[in-house]
């Protein structure tokens, strides 16, 4: 059985109808990261999207660097960054920037992205995808793997992602040797395949990536408080989706709380502690687990349910898993 690192995902989202002054809301998620690390965090990630009406991170390595110059042991990792955006050096010397900063702290996951708007933004092609993520990778290995940079990152093989979901994203990760940022047994086999393929050694498999659980204990009462939180996420990356101009309605709150309450479900899930370490321990069981991380906050729902959330991840559940405080990556 695999014991990962159990960490927080950030997006730093201040929707309209909860918004707070700027300043106040990234100070806060900046304060967060050091409470997670100071309750036994192994990991904090940032993720990425542009144009988002809530002004979602748009910036994740940003994010990161100041979160390196707040803490001293916490692992840092972008979950994902759309590195098709950006040309690769310039991610590649962020990154050993960071890396520096935090001591060799960082993990760097690349993600595809989905959205059209953002492809236009910069000038990409949306239908090309996958393939400039592929790209991206192996010019990032280059920079931070084979010794171009100056100064380097501290760590010889900075750990490197690709978020990428299904059996052929699986492959193609194992293809170019770096981690699978998707918490998926049924993956494994494929991207051991993959592995083998790019003429890498499959028990070098390491996967990681995003739950979609809100730990609480009295999860009939949260879901009802975060549905309105939930229904602005659903929306927003539905919106993102949106090609012809037309507006995504929000959700029934009633039936998102259904949905959330749901052990089916494949969405935003409130559990307790106990329906947490059950699914989360037949995962790692399953597969070679190294990072699992949670939403940070599901779009400002209130401090007092994420530091509920936060104190039963890195209490129980951690106790539960028998999870531990991070080590050099390897």
């Amino acid at each position: 059985m695999s014991t990962p690192t159990l960490g927080l995902l950030f997006d730093v989202r201040n929707p309209a109808a909860w918004g707070r002054e700027w300043s106040t809301v990234i100070g806060s998620a900046l304060d967060q990261v050091v409470e997670a690390e100071r309750l036994g965090a192994g990991s904090v990630w940032a993720t990425e999207h542009h144009n988002f009406e809530d002004g979602y991170l748009s910036q994740p390595l940003t994010f990161l660097a100041a979160a390196a110059a707040r803490t001293s042991r916490v692992r840092l990792g972008t979950g994902v960054l759309l590195a098709s955006m950006r040309h690769p050096r310039h991610i590649s010397e962020q990154a050993a920037l960071i890396d520096q900063l935090s001591g060799g702290r960082l993990e760097l996951g690349v993600g595809a992205g989905y959205a059209a708007e953002e492809f236009a933004l910069f000038g990409k092609d949306l239908g090309k995808r996958m393939t400039l993520a592929d790209e991206k990778i192996r010019e990032l290995k280059a920079d931070l793997w084979d010794g171009a940079l100056n100064p380097p990152p501290v760590q010889q093989r900075l750990p490197l992602w690709l978020g990428y979901q299904g059996p052929q994203g699986a492959r193609r990760a194992g293809r170019l040797g770096v981690g699978l940022l998707a918490p998926n047994a049924a993956l494994l086999d494929p991207y051991r395949e993959g592995l083998a393929e790019g003429g890498h050694d499959p028990a070098i498999a390491t996967m990681g990536g995003m739950i979609p659980m809100l730990l609480a204990r009295d999860p009939e009462r949260t879901a009802r408080i975060v549905a309105p939180h939930y229904a602005h996420q659903l929306r927003t990356y539905a919106q993102a989706r949106v090609t012809d101009g037309s507006v995504v309605a929000p959700a029934d709150l009633d039936e998102l709380v259904g949905q959330m309450l749901d052990p089916a479900s494949r969405g935003l899930r409130v559990v307790d502690v106990d329906a947490a370490a059950s699914t989360l321990g037949a995962l790692c069981a399953a597969a070679p687990i190294r990072h699992l991380y949670f939403w940070a906050s599901v779009a400002a729902m209130p401090d007092a349910v994420a530091a509920e959330h936060m104190t039963l991840i890195f209490g129980d559940l951690a106790t539960r898993l028998g999870t531990s405080s991070p080590g050099p990556a390897t």
